[in-house]
């Protein structure tokens, strides 16, 4: 073993700290890794015992379709005021954004304090929430395609209400 490495393994890890600044929950960060590639794993056990076949091509409109329904689910899940239920045990409410968002914090250490980190944060969740959208559409193409459609549809009405809003005010100037 280097001295590099024997000096890094005597130390207490919860001191990590990637930016000189604040503690980041390196362990926290591996065991959430570690999870969403044991679900993975699992997944594709179940799906290869039942005989799921893989689409031998995704079209690019599935793609986007799907693409859209990860991003409103992971705006949802992560600045959606109504869901701030979820992420509670983990964040501290932060301030209010626009159009009915919220900006939560990170709170704790550890493994909660990782998953703060996630749930407050719509390009991390977005990871998960893609996984279980190609999960789903390996099993049930046609279901997720509607599901999809649907938070789509929700995306399009979002994007209509800021123009309007956008109409509004310029005429108001």
């Amino acid at each position: 073993m280097t001295a590099d490495a024997a000096r890094y393994e005597g130390r207490d890890r919860s001191e990590d700290r990637s930016d000189g600044q604040e503690e980041v929950p390196l362990r926290g960060y591996a065991a959430l890794s570690a999870a969403f590639t044991a679900s993975v794993a699992v997944f594709a056990g179940v799906a290869r015992r039942k005989g799921v076949r893989l689409p031998d091509e995704v079209p690019p409109w599935d793609v986007a379709l799907m693409g859209t329904a990860v991003y409103k689910t992971s705006r949802l899940l992560s600045r959606d005021k109504i869901t701030s239920f979820v992420r509670a045990p983990f964040t501290r409410r932060g301030s209010d954004a626009l159009a009915g968002e919220v900006l939560d914090e990170p709170r704790g250490t550890g493994v909660r304090r990782a998953v703060g980190d996630l749930v407050s944060c719509p390009f991390c969740v977005s990871v998960w929430v893609a996984g279980a959208v190609v999960g789903s559409y390996a099993c049930a193409p046609r279901a997720t395609r509607l599901a999809c459609a649907g938070l789509g549809a929700v995306t399009l009405a979002d994007w209509l209400q800021y123009a309007w809003t956008w109409t509004q005010q310029t005429t108001e100037n």
